[in-house]
Formats: structure tokens, C-alpha cells, sequence
């Protein structure tokens, strides 16, 4: 398989300025700019992967709290291992959440409402799944269903029942708050044998951009990204992916920390990559607003 077309994004920024590993702008361990004190920040599909590096580099920004989200348990205990580890006073909540589950989600709102005063600054829908690629007319319906379950109704739960706290943080802090919603390169991209997740990612991609717009005015940052090639449990069985999964975890952990440092109104409801250079991306802010670049959007 070739270099991903054009209208992927894939070289975006230009093929020099791609990255595949965390680098000294992204990294909050080295980077005093991405320090985020006092910030409260949660995170499905946390145990391991993409959302395990992510909190730990909100520990590296000395964020106050982090609420893991995972459906097993015992990775999540490895976790916060990891995180104490870095930094022992860090508050470390755990949860065993089914992310489709209305009752379970809801009920974790008000947990995380009474933890801490109905504070949450960062929402990351990152919890992800998907059934085994092939054609449309040899999927199992169930299967391809419970992707669309995980990958869209997920978020949307999470959205409906945490919106308000970001609302209520945003408003009584008069800072802004974010959501991330973890979208793929797939959102943007059409290849057979992968309709159900590549379906499912745009619509979570475009799901951010609704936020945006109806909550965009009230101090609500949405953005959806791309976390990059990485092998994951979700992907490392995929034949089609074999020698494309060459980035590190650690490269969307730094990447969702940096976009959340500092208001970055400007990538609201856009599609972001974390193997763009960001210094690269900022430097062309005034081509993505003027040109209304990085959207979902027909060519007509």
C-alpha cells in the first residue's frame, strides 16, 4: 500500500514535517508551556494503548485529577501504578465502565460531579473498537453493529452526560474546556473491507464538529484527531495494516496534551493529525481559518 491520497491529510503540513514518536514541543515532562495545573481531565479506554500514554503525559503537566475509564479493571490498577509513580499526588480515580451503556455512563458523571465539585476540564473519548475487515457482504451484522455501539454511541453517551460539567467548569472558571474525540485517518479515507470503522470514525470526527457548534460560544473546545499508525490491540491483526503501524504511543499522548495547554479556538470542530509538527500547524493558523480548512466537507 502506497502513500495514503491527498485528500487523507495525510502530508498535510508536508512530508518533512511528520512525525512518528513524541518530540521536546509535545512532551510535558520537558516542556514547562504544557504544565496544566488544577485541570481535571477524563479519559476512556484508558487501561492501555493510545489512553494510557495520554494520561500519563497530563501527569507530566501536573494536571490536579484523572478519572481512567476502561472496562478492565486490572489495567487500570497498572496505571495508576504508573501514575504515582510520576507523581504521588496526583488524584487517580478508576472506573470499570461498559462506554454503551447509558446507566453506567450516567452514573459516572455523578461520581466524577461529586470527586471533584463538578469540575472536569478535558474529555477524551478515546475508547475504541472494531470487527475484523472484510466485505460488506461477509460481515456478521452483530459484529459490525457493536462497532457503531463502541465508536459512536460511546462518545455520544459520554458527551450527554459530561457536556455539563464542562459547561458549568468553562462558565464558573471562565476558562475553556475541551473535548477530544479520537477519530482516525479512516474518518477521511475509503478502503473495501473496512466500511464498518472507517463509517463509524467519521461520524465521531463529525460528531466533534456539532459540538463545536452548538456549544463552541459557551467555552467548549472540540476537536477530533488522528492518533497517528499505531499497533494496537484493534489493529495489530489487521493483514491490510501490516508495516503501516510505525508511530508510538506516546506521540498522540503529547499531541492531546499540547492542544489543550493553551485555547486553541481555532482547530475547534476540525480534524487534527498527531504526526503534524505543531509549530508547522500553527504557523499556517491563518490558511486553516481563512480557508476554513480540516472540516468534513463535499466538493462541489
Amino acid at each position: 500500500m502506497g502513500m495514503p491520497p491527498p485528500e487523507s491529510g495525510y502530508a498535510f503540513p508536508g512530508l518533512e514535517n511528520l512525525k512518528s514518536d513524541i518530540y521536546p514541543t509535545i512532551s510535558a515532562s520537558s516542556n514547562p508551556a504544557l504544565r496544566q495545573p488544577d485541570k481535571v481531565v477524563l479519559i476512556t479506554g484508558a487501561g492501555r494503548g493510545c489512553g494510557r500514554a495520554m494520561a500519563l503525559q497530563y501527569v507530566h503537566a501536573g494536571v490536579a485529577a484523572i478519572f481512567l475509564v476502561a472496562r478492565t479493571a486490572s489495567q487500570l490498577d497498572e496505571v495508576e501504578s504508573s501514575i504515582k509513580s510520576i507523581n504521588s499526588s496526583t488524584r487517580v480515580y478508576k472506573h470499570s465502565v461498559d462506554v454503551t451503556s447509558e446507566d453506567a455512563v450516567s452514573s459516572l458523571a455523578s461520581t466524577v460531579k461529586e470527586k471533584e465539585g463538578g469540575r472536569l476540564d478535558i474529555l477524551i473519548n478515546n475508547a475504541g473498537g472494531g470487527d475484523p475487515w472484510t466485505l460488506i457482504t461477509e460481515t456478521t451484522p452483530k459484529d459490525y453493529w457493536s462497532t457503531f455501539e463502541v465508536n459512536v454511541k460511546g462518545p455520544y453517551l459520554f458527551l450527554h452526560a459530561f457536556l455539563p460539567l464542562l459547561l458549568e467548569t468553562a462558565e464558573k472558571y471562565k476558562i475553556g474546556t475541551n473535548v477530544i474525540n479520537v477519530a482516525s485517518i479512516g474518518a477521511v479515507s475509503v478502503r473495501p473491507t473496512a466500511s464498518s470503522y472507517m463509517i463509524s470514525k467519521l461520524a465521531v470526527q463529525r460528531l466533534a464538529e456539532f459540538v463545536n457548534a452548538e456549544y463552541g460560544d459557551k467555552g467548549v473546545v472540540a476537536v477530533g484527531i488522528h492518533p497517528g499508525g499505531i499497533e494496537t490491540e484493534l489493529s495489530k491483526d489487521v493483514p491490510a495494516l501490516k508495516g503501516l503501524l510505525n508511530d508510538t504511543v506516546d506521540l498522540p499522548g503529547g499531541f492531546v496534551v499540547w492542544l489543550t495547554a493553551t485555547p486553541r479556538t481555532w482547530l475547534a470542530g476540525r480534524y487534527v493529525s498527531a504526526t503534524w509538527d505543531v509549530e508547522k500547524l500553527e504557523s499556517m493558523k491563518d490558511e486553516i481559518v481563512s480557508g476554513d480548512k480540516l472540516k468534513v466537507k463535499m466538493v462541489v
